[in-house]
């Protein structure tokens, strides 16, 4: 699981990237070695969480991960905070990463 963050300019894409980066580095995805399996093999379920999910370009999410079929869905969740007199905000944007493998 990952946590990203845009801290000024509202980018929920960019939120997401850090998050799936945030998630990678969280996780071991180059296991399937010790599993006889190839790269090729492997599917890679992102699900992003954030405050305004229509906002995200998942396709530019995908390309974050380095190996295997990538599928990202996106759905409500993260968190927005607003500064105190609303001209700015803080985006967060959380991601989980499922892997499974395809015979």
């Amino acid at each position: 699981m990952g946590l990203g963050v845009d801290v000024h300019g509202s980018d929920y894409t960019k939120a997401g990237k850090r998050a799936i980066s945030d998630a990678l580095r969280h996780s071991s995805l180059s296991f399937f070695q010790a599993t006889d399996k190839s790269v090729d093999q492997m599917h890679v379920q992102v699900i992003i969480g954030a405050a305004q999910p229509d906002l995200i370009d998942t396709a530019e999410l995908a390309r974050e991960v380095p190996y295997g079929t990538v599928e990202v869905t996106v759905t409500s969740g993260g968190l927005d905070v607003l500064s105190e007199d609303g001209s700015d905000q803080i985006t967060m944007v959380n991601a989980a990463i499922l892997v499974s493998f395809i015979d």
